[in-house]
């Protein structure tokens, strides 16, 4: 089940590789999740020291948070992946110019994953023929329902 889509993403990028990831998470930004209170339009995916952090994920707390707790909406988030699976992401960011992105955070038996993809950006005539394609899929669909 999904909680919050990044369709900027899908937009400015074109995805190559998708990765299903943990998080590591504080019990209010659980809770504030739960509640729909998450936004990762603008967020992104680096690599540090051989471990993957999302950086601009914004997770608004509830009004009932604890009060001995500060939170904070943008802090930096640890990603749980594969060491194997970061290495190879590794190789291709650095080398290739691919850009790592959060596409979709969603349950998986009752754990909250993101899904990262693997984007390598798209220049504006390319935005352009997306849209076009888009737009003649659902004029298709419109055509053939009318009959």
């Amino acid at each position: 089940m999904s909680i919050v889509q990044n369709k900027k993403a899908f937009h400015d990028y074109f995805i190559e590789e998708k990765f299903e990831t943990g998080a590591v998470l504080e019990g209010w930004e659980v809770k504030a999740i739960r509640a729909g209170r998450v936004q990762i339009k603008e967020a992104y995916v680096v690599i540090r020291k051989g471990e993957l952090f999302l950086i601009g994920c914004h997770i608004s707390a509830l009004p009932t948070a604890s009060t001995h707790i500060l939170p904070d909406p943008v802090r930096t988030r640890k990603l749980l992946l594969h060491a194997e699976e970061i290495k190879r992401l590794i190789g291709k960011v650095e080398r290739a110019g691919y850009t790592l992105l959060p596409l979709d955070m969603h349950y998986k038996a009752g754990k909250i994953k993101i899904e990262i993809g693997l984007g390598k950006g798209k220049k504006q005539h390319d935005k352009r023929e997306s849209e076009k394609q888009k737009e003649w899929v659902r004029d298709k669909q419109r055509l053939m329902r009318a009959k």
